[in-house]
């Protein structure tokens, strides 16, 4: 027997075009869903994209660069070595001179160097007016610095710096060559200067070349890009092996590195895969479910049609093809619409979450990722949902297609429930119990959005702002040199402390609780097994005291207090775990205590604590081995050991209704009175606090509606097909004595056993997952503490039973307009 190619595809896109037609309202139903389900991905595509170039653009902003990484503390032989690496694709680098010391720069970290033009771009402090220094008494810098010196924004004005060259501290008067807009999310300011002025300021002076740290004259920073911001840290170590350096920190070769933080690629980590994951599924869980259900409908309603095709030889494929064919191309039409929608709706929300940021600001991003992987993931779903319902037509013989009915009739039974369902009530569960799988369907897209919606409510419910505030801070408000705040500043003499009359000031106001001192000196070595070790000495007030964590020990006060004891500050993890491989000494042991005085004092570990980080020196200070140890003394005993007691801040807690008073007292007397005083308040604090649980909240919140508007389509397209396709079933029961009001009763009921049932099904399935897999979440938050609670579910149920009756009342009054004796007529 011989076969013929018979090339029918125009044949089926023309019956699938044709069906199209003849269900009309059904597709609407399909278009709307495909456009919300790539609404969906759109967005998130735009929002998670968005989000992400935002914060690496305003952390590059904030952080001062967009190089992919940093060599660090380099001579010029070194940097001649590396910049020459084959992986670099541009580079630029500079010439630390010094920090800028004058007194305007208190509360702006300012820096003296020389850069390429390269390394000006990179550092987006390019002048945006001039250009960079040339000769050796030009300069340029950000307005934010003019503004301070009180320099006009002119070409050709003269502005004085003064800076330190190996701690000798100099100035001098430059011209302005060129300077740059500050912007408002940066931190710093620089001041270039040209390599005839560094050349000459470093003239006969003896750099340690291999021992810089950021405070030295000399050392040479070199920024480079790579092919993209993909393993940036395996570049910088590729480029230092090659070149005859090590990453290994002790190494006599050693270089220190630094990745640029900005680039999520370098950080990406299962913390946010999974949720981006998490929410990817749902959308297409939840896409599914509506689209599924919609051509479910479509196959029963016309299963008449396909069997009459297949009578005229139709084959199973190409039945499934037509289907395709006809969600493909109500694809066409949907899938645009939501691409438009949903990138709008995105960028919409993009400023409203940045707003719970510390990053204010949005940028749009285009990028064709967005478009792309939106389209591609609303075809896969459609696809996915189309593939059941074509098996159902295909496999449907022509003889079972013309009797086919949505119950099946296999036995009795259904026969027995129709009787039985004299009643309006029973009547309806019969007809939600006629086809399990359409109704569950529907109940879980409706309950997918309760759930999704109490499961962030419950999560952000459960951030606790007295964790987050109470590891964040230590007191109400915290004061101290404008140094101790100011990054890359030390706290190391007496010019650098609280001043005594703003200590004075604010113990004379009427409304401060507890307040103490915290003294600070790095002038001690603990000796131990003939073994000693770089410390730092700190002297706590009882207040500061009392908001040590003790990990190990107790604190005796009034023992302490006896000048034998002293106290051990260690690290712990994110969970407050002690970290014991860091920290070679015991409670109950004793070690000596050298100060640069000649003084040794022995005393005894009585206890080993955490330390709040604010209530530190924060900048890092590490011995040969790049370890640090911390010690505690008693306010009282450390003035007895330490000639020059430094007072590095001064803590305070205030009454809870004189707050806003404190801080408005605060800032004006340290802008005002004091410039050179600076402070933190813990209303900083609860602000990001409020502005992270916002975040989620604002996120989550959004995704609940859209997927909630998903639910009740498909409530709203399964209710109203099946009372389209059941027009013959009530006209008949209408013909035998059903009134009107009872047929609406019924469908009444139809509607609020669907409703009953999701709410049911809401706060089973809610509760379970609230248990379960939030409370796991909470439980790695450490400024989370879990509560349990189904208050939305509360709120919800009534508005989701209102919306369970009124939908089948309107459905119906839409659908049946019709008298009983033309629509029995359409039986025929």
């Amino acid at each position: 027997m011989m076969f013929f190619k018979n090339n029918n595809n125009a044949i089926i896109r023309r019956l699938a075009i044709k069906t199209m037609k003849a269900n009309k309202l059904r597709n609407i139903f399909a278009v709307v869903a495909i456009a919300l389900t790539t609404l969906l991905f759109t967005s998130l595509f735009t929002i998670g994209i968005g989000i992400k170039e935002s914060l690496e653009k305003e952390t590059m902003r904030q952080s001062g660069g967009y190089a992919h990484g940093t060599f660090k503390y380099l001579n010029e032989e070194e940097l001649n070595k590396l910049k020459i690496h084959p992986l670099i694709k541009d580079f630029g680098y500079s010439i630390m001179l010094s920090m800028g010391e004058n007194k305007e720069f208190l509360k702006h970290h300012t820096e003296v160097r020389y850069a390429t033009d390269e390394e000006a771009e990179m550092y987006f402090c390019s002048p945006t007016t001039g250009e960079m220094p040339q000769k050796e008494n030009e300069v340029v810098t950000s307005t934010r610095v003019l503004d301070l010196l009180g320099v006009p924004h002119e070409i050709g004005e003269n502005i004085k710096i003064d800076y330190s060259v190996q701690g000798k501290k100099r100035s001098k008067e430059l011209v302005l060559s060129g300077f740059y807009e500050s912007d408002k999310a940066s931190q710093f300011s620089m001041i270039w200067v040209s390599k005839a002025f560094i050349d000459k300021e470093l003239a006969g002076i003896e750099l340690n070349n291999e021992e810089f740290t950021s405070q030295d004259s000399g050392y040479i920073e070199l920024h480079v890009m790579f092919e993209n911001s993909f393993n940036i840290d395996r570049n910088l170590e590729k480029v230092l092996e090659d070149s005859g350096y090590s990453s290994e920190k002790g190494a006599q070769n050693y270089i220190a590195t630094g990745v640029n933080w900005a680039y999520m690629s370098t950080n990406s980590n299962s913390g946010i895969i999974l949720p981006i994951l998490a929410v990817s599924v749902l959308i297409v869980l939840t896409g599914y479910l509506i689209i599924y259900n919609i051509f479910q409908i479509l196959v029963i309603r016309d299963i008449r049609s396909f069997g009459l095709l297949k009578t005229i030889g139709t084959t199973p494929r190409q039945i499934k093809k037509i289907i395709r064919n006809q969600a493909f191309l109500l694809s066409s039409i949907g899938i645009p619409i939501g691409l438009v929608v949903g990138f709008i709706i995105g960028n919409m929300l993009m400023p409203l979450i940045m707003t719970t940021t510390n990053f204010k600001r949005a940028y749009v991003s285009f990028n064709p990722v967005i478009f792309i992987g939106a389209a591609f993931f609303s075809l896969i779903t459609v696809y996915i949902s189309c593939r059941k319902p074509g098996k159902i037509a295909a496999s449907v013989s022509p003889v079972e297609a013309a009797k086919y009915a949505e119950v099946s009739m296999k036995n009795g039974k259904n026969i027995r429930k129709s009787i039985d369902g004299t009643k309006v009530y029973k009547m309806a569960l019969y007809n939600i119990q006629r086809n399990m799988r359409k109704t569950i369907i529907v109940i879980l897209s409706i309950s997918l959005s309760l759930i999704l919606l109490n499961s962030v409510y419950t999560f952000t419910n459960s951030f606790d702002i007295d964790k987050y505030v109470s590891k964040k801070v230590v007191s109400d408000f915290i004061v101290g040199h404008a140094n101790y705040f100011n990054v890359g500043k030390r706290v190391q003499n007496k010019v650098d402390v609280v001043s005594e009359s703003l200590i004075e000031t604010i113990n004379n106001l009427d409304y401060i609780k507890d307040s103490g001192r915290v003294y600070f000196s790095r002038e001690g070595r603990i000796s131990y097994n003939n073994n000693e070790r770089m410390t730092q000495i700190y002297g706590l007030d009882d207040f500061p005291m009392s908001q040590l964590r003790v990990v190990e020990g107790n604190i005796n006060l009034p023992k302490l207090k006896d000048e034998k004891y002293i106290i051990e500050s260690i690290d712990t993890d994110d969970n407050g775990n002690y970290k014991q491989e860091s920290e070679p000494y015991a409670v109950g042991q004793k070690i000596s205590l050298k100060l640069q005085n000649g003084k040794i004092k022995e005393y005894e570990i009585m206890a080993k604590v955490q330390m709040n980080s604010l209530m530190s020196v924060r900048n890092w200070v590490g011995d040969d081995n790049g370890l640090e140890t911390r010690m505690i003394l008693p306010a009282s005993e450390f003035c007895k050991v330490i000639d020059e007691p430094l007072t590095m801040l001064y803590m305070y807690n205030v009454d809870r209704d004189n707050v806003k008073e404190a801080e408005k007292f605060i800032k004006n007397y340290t802008n005002n009175i004091e410039p050179e005083m600076s402070y933190e308040s813990k209303q900083v604090y609860i602000e990001a606090f409020n502005r992270l649980k916002d975040m989620f909240s604002l996120v989550g919140g959004a995704l609940s509606i859209v997927i909630g508007v998903i639910g009740v389509l498909n409530f709203i397209n399964v209710i109203l097909t099946s009372i389209i396709s059941r027009q013959r079933e009530f006209a008949m029961l209408q013909s035998i004595g059903m009134t009107t009001k009872q047929l609406k009763n019924m469908l009444l009921f139809e509607g609020v056993l669907y409703s009953v049932t999701a709410i049911l099904v809401s706060f089973i399935l809610g509760s379970i997952i609230s248990l379960g897999a939030v409370y796991a979440i909470a439980k790695e938050m450490w400024f989370c503490k879990y509560n349990f609670t189904i208050l939305p579910l509360v709120i919800s149920s009534p508005i989701l039973l209102v919306f369970g009756a009124a939908i089948p009342l309107i459905a119906y009054r839409t659908a049946n307009k019709k008298s009983v004796v033309e629509r029995l007529r359409e039986i025929e």
